[in-house]
């Protein structure tokens, strides 16, 4: 029974996405006439507003992003791409906006060091699960939007201590990103990009994260509420990095608790995936931060990771992408394999003061 009804709804997240975007075929794109009623109906869709002059030079924007969509749905590859909200947004508008976190500028300052340890290094791979969904198992919050906001590493970074903390507690709360934000400015730059691991090292010496309710999301970079900084949520103890280029440790982490990754995100089959396993094409100029919760095996035995996305549950399946797994290159497909982490929780909420009590194991 468990069984068709997870099958179920497999079925309805794959139709979904279809029902979210725009259909078209062929003839819509015979002549500038046609191209322009879709383009007017695209607007409708997603409730965009364009100035004359501005819808003109979109509307050559859009022409050749339908095209290309069109074209490439032809392939007949495993992945499908639609006419999302991102529709008449060049590729470079698209990365400055949604793929803007400049994880290798940032590294330059903070190189990628291995953690002392590695707690899931001793794991045999064989004796994972052939598939985990931590959506499933009450782990995963709903998917939020960064809107334009150079974001990503604050959203991942929550996912993963919202993941945790549930696994770890029994309780799912969603917490803050504005906080991280507005506060973690020492080493992060809010809308200019961050890393997950500068993220998870602020919230252990701060004391904790809020919620997302007491700290609501604004995309755009704020002045930090002390007030509600010290008011936290959740605690962690630290975290952990995955060995590097190694999608095995990666597996491994991920069959424990969802794991935040970098993966460059930049290109037209991302902008406007749609449904599918995503086999590329995509390089490894990681510019985007988003959190793996899941892996598995599709129909065709396709190995993929879920990953979980911050562009609003209109993009892909419902906000999330499932991209494969056991690729030949080391660093794994979109360089998902090169910059993984994890927090860690030893740790009571809320923390008290002068005292901080430990979870048993």
């Amino acid at each position: 029974m468990e069984k068709v009804l997870f099958l179920a709804i497999l079925l309805t997240f794959s139709l979904i996405p279809h029902i979210m975007s725009i259909p078209f075929d062929e003839r819509d794109l015979e002549s500038e006439e046609k191209l322009w009623d879709l383009y007017e109906r695209w607007q409708r869709h997603h409730a965009v507003s364009r100035d004359h002059h501005e819808k003109q030079k979109r509307f050559s924007v859009f022409k050749e992003n339908a095209k290309f969509i069109h074209e490439f749905n032809k392939k007949g590859k495993s992945y499908k791409l639609e006419l999302n909200k991102f529709g008449d947004l060049t590729t470079e508008e698209f990365k400055g906006s949604y793929a803007g976190s400049r994880v290798q500028e940032h590294r330059m300052f903070r190189p990628r060091t291995m953690t002392n340890k590695f707690s899931y290094g001793s794991v045999n791979v064989g004796d994972l699960p052939l598939s985990i969904d931590w959506r499933q198992k009450g782990a995963v919050t709903g998917v939020k939007d960064q809107g334009k906001c150079g974001s990503c590493w604050a959203f991942s970074t929550v996912v993963s201590v919202e993941g945790i903390n549930q696994i770890k507690t029994g309780n799912l709360i969603s917490l803050s990103e504005q906080e991280l934000i507005d506060c973690d400015t020492g080493d992060d730059s809010g809308c200019n990009g961050g890393l997950m691991e500068n993220a998870f090292d602020f919230i252990k010496k701060s004391g904790g994260i809020t919620t997302e309710t007491a700290y609501p999301y604004k995309a755009q970079n704020g002045t930090c509420d002390a007030s509600k900084m010290n008011s936290p949520a959740v605690v962690i103890d630290g975290y952990e990095t995955v060995p590097a280029n190694d999608e095995d440790s990666l597996l491994k982490a991920v069959a424990n608790q969802p794991v935040s990754v970098s993966i460059e995100a930049s290109g037209k089959p991302f902008q406007f995936y749609s449904t599918g396993v995503f086999t590329g094409d995509c390089k490894t100029d990681l510019d985007h931060g988003v959190a793996v919760v899941g892996y598995g095996v599709d129909q065709n035995g396709t190995k993929y990771w879920i990953v979980k996305n911050s562009w609003g549950p209109t993009w892909g399946e419902q906000g999330y992408i499932r991209m494969q797994r056991g690729i030949a290159a080391k660093e794994g497909i979109c360089g998902i394999a090169m910059d993984a982490s994890y927090p860690v929780k030893t740790s009571h909420n809320p923390p008290k003061k002068g005292k901080i009590s430990l979870l048993s194991s």
